[in-house]
């Protein structure tokens, strides 16, 4: 599929160097299966999750889910429920994908629904919101490896953003738009960078109206015990804190620093 041009993040760039915060996420991971869906959804007013879907779930273009990413969308889909759990993404569902087709595929083979949108992220909120008939966007969280589309979209309307590294690197991202990732390796770089700039940004990060921090409520767990699924949502429930630590991908250049 050949994406048209995303007009929305040429316009929103004016907003975004007004606001540079709008390029903060609230959380970091390394991919979705390191989120902890059960806090998201009783402690901090979650009631659904959308997902990107190019280097998110799957490899770019591609139509299987992979496999760091199976486990957390399972837990995703198990806490809020399969309903609660889309994909929005700036190819599959948007004016770029005739009749659908895509999406429909998509759909079929990862057992998730793609919202469709006229604008791409991060425009689209009319329909995102109709799609999980839900009145305040605080309510939603938005999980994406893109921080001008994912974590902007987010961050504009409201919503609690949780950024993540992109799932493929080197041959296994062959296939992913040029131009994005590009952008992509200077967004994270200028971000998680120990520049003056980078630091900055991170200390401004936008409040949420319901998640009040990592010290209020760690939403993300450890990923070297198979049980930690299962330890985890114990954890929410006792109101015990996580201390994942730092995030690191030496492949973009990127030291990547836990929000604070």
């Amino acid at each position: 599929m050949v994406q048209s041009l995303n007009t929305k993040a040429l316009l929103t760039l004016a907003s975004v160097a007004r606001r540079p915060s709008l390029l903060v996420p609230h959380v970091a991971v390394s991919n979705i299966s390191e989120l902890n869906y059960t806090a998201l959804k009783e402690r901090c007013g979650i009631k659904a999750v959308i997902f990107d879907k190019d280097n998110t779930l799957t490899a770019p273009y591609g139509m299987s889910l992979h496999e760091d990413a199976r486990s957390g969308l399972s837990h995703a889909q198990s806490v809020f429920g399969s309903s609660n759990v889309a994909i929005m993404s700036n190819s599959a569902g948007t004016l770029d994908d005739p009749e659908y087709k895509d999406a429909a595929e998509i759909e079929d083979k990862l057992g998730i629904a793609v919202i469709r949108h006229t604008e791409k992220k991060p425009g689209g909120l009319e329909e995102v919101m109709d799609h999980f008939e839900v009145d305040d966007a605080a309510e939603l969280c938005m999980v994406g490896d893109r921080l001008l589309t994912d974590i902007v979209f987010g961050n504009l309307h409201g919503m609690l953003t949780v950024h993540t590294l992109p799932l493929c690197k080197g041959k296994d991202n062959q296939n992913d738009n040029t131009v994005a990732n590009i952008i992509r390796k200077v967004e994270n770089t200028g971000l998680y960078s120990n520049w003056f700039v980078g630091r900055k940004l991170l200390a401004s990060r936008m409040e949420h109206k319901y998640w009040k921090g990592e010290d209020y409520c760690s939403l993300k767990i450890s990923l070297a015990d198979p049980t930690n699924l299962r330890q985890s949502d114990s954890a929410s429930d006792n109101g015990d804190k996580d201390d994942t630590g730092s995030r690191n991908d030496s492949d973009d250049g990127n030291n990547q620093t836990e929000r604070r």
